[in-house]
């Protein structure tokens, strides 16, 4: 696919953690400060002549206004959890457009950024439905979550011993319902932000109008079909590692330069990636893949010009 510039298009994806570099940095400026080390790295990108569409996690910021909301409840209104996707949307949207805004004034680029609040349509029979999984807001004592289970039908898990939590749905993606709108802005040069978070997740109802739900979009996921939604040449996931790792942390882990589809397979299957942060944005690269994606690459944002030289990070190719 052929583009204004004629530039290939890359869909980079930036975890929420990204943004927050440990427990003593997490305030709006500390956030900031970090957007703008990973949209510095993002400009080289659009300056070595990739079209960019960013996409984000939202995890802690939605931790953040969940929690503001058991703080205030008994003054304010609640948030729901669609909501707290779309103001996180916008929030880091924000950011990511000044950073970007400053870094082409400095570099004397003639682009612009926009973000698009999106959608993500999912299915209203999607098994995960039946069984949240996915755990959101504060600990809680026992009676909060019974309390919250019966008033305002939560399921509630125990976790690990450290009291208990709400968990939620997570759907699998299966629409970008602003795509064309996004489509339409990276053909005019547009550098845009979307699809934060995975998508806010969204149901049709019986007359085919969309309903917001209380779920979460696996970030990763959701970053993988806005890659096969506009046919991008390539998918960039950053995450806090240079290189995804077999046997990680262990005495005979072993670096990887490359993988293919097959390989990357075989590896999930055997259970070299960690659940809760590889696993799933190896998983995320197989179905880009399977749905004729063209190669994915995975490795820190410090490392992004090295990696697309080819002098460091995970490739993945079908």
């Amino acid at each position: 696919m052929s583009h204004a510039n004629g530039g290939k298009i890359a869909v980079v994806a930036v975890g929420g953690n990204s943004l927050i570099k440990d427990k003593a940095h997490r305030t709006v400026p500390d956030q900031y400060a970090a957007a703008v080390e990973s949209m510095a790295r993002i400009t080289d990108m659009i300056e070595a002549g990739w079209n960019v569409v960013i996409t984000h996690g939202n995890g802690p910021q939605v931790g953040f206004i969940l929690r503001r909301t058991e703080l205030a409840i008994h003054e304010l209104h609640p948030v729901p959890l669609d909501y707290c996707g779309a103001d996180t949307q916008g929030a880091i949207g924000y950011m990511f457009q000044q950073a970007l805004y400053n870094e082409f004034h400095k570099r004397g680029l003639e682009r612009q950024a926009a973000t698009v609040i999106t959608q993500a349509l999912v299915d209203r029979d999607d098994p995960a439905f039946k069984s949240p999984s996915k755990p959101i807001g504060s600990f809680m004592d026992e009676p909060t979550a019974s309390q919250h289970r019966q008033a305002d039908g939560w399921a509630v898990v125990e976790d690990a011993g450290r009291g208990w939590r709400r968990v939620v749905p997570s759907p699998l993606p299966k629409r970008i319902v602003e795509r064309d709108a996004i489509e339409t802005l990276i053909r005019s040069g547009f550098v845009v932000i979307s699809n934060g978070g995975g998508g806010i997740p969204v149901v049709e109802d019986e007359s085919g109008g969309l309903v917001g739900v209380e779920a979460v979009i696996d970030k990763d996921f959701g970053a993988a079909l806005m890659a096969t939604s506009i046919q991008a040449d390539l998918f960039l996931i950053t995450t806090a590692v240079e290189k995804v790792a077999l046997n990680y942390n262990k005495p005979d882990q072993r670096w990887l330069d490359r993988m293919t589809l097959a390989e990357a397979r075989q590896y999930l299957a055997e259970g070299h990636f960690a659940k809760g942060s590889m696993e799933p944005k190896v998983r995320a690269i197989i179905g880009y893949l399977e749905r004729g994606g063209r190669e994915a690459l995975i490795t820190d944002p410090q490392n992004i010009g090295r990696a697309l030289a080819g002098e460091t990070g995970t490739w993945i190719l079908p």
